[in-house]
């Protein structure tokens, strides 16, 4: 078997910049940066501009688009073509 063909698996942190969240989890992912976790120990930081902690979808505070009000505008533009005899 050869040697060095895994790549390293370790423990991680991710920080949502969003909403300033960290999460400790195993990751093939490296980093220069450090952070001391709460448990004292020091590990690799990964700094991400979203996640589950600030996505819209996943904390409820989606916009919904108003798809109503232009399925009428539509349907009231072209009401006279090809239609129905």
């Amino acid at each position: 078997m050869k040697s060095d063909t895994h790549p390293k698996y370790q423990s991680i942190v991710f920080r949502d910049l969003a909403s300033d969240k960290a999460f400790l989890t195993r990751s093939t992912a490296g980093s220069s940066k450090t952070i001391e976790w709460e448990d004292g120990n020091t590990y690799p930081l990964i700094e991400v501009e979203i996640s589950s902690e600030s996505h819209p979808f996943y904390t409820g505070k989606q916009r919904i688009m108003d798809s109503a009000g232009r399925v009428e505008r539509f349907n009231a533009r072209f009401k006279n073509f090809g239609g129905k005899k």
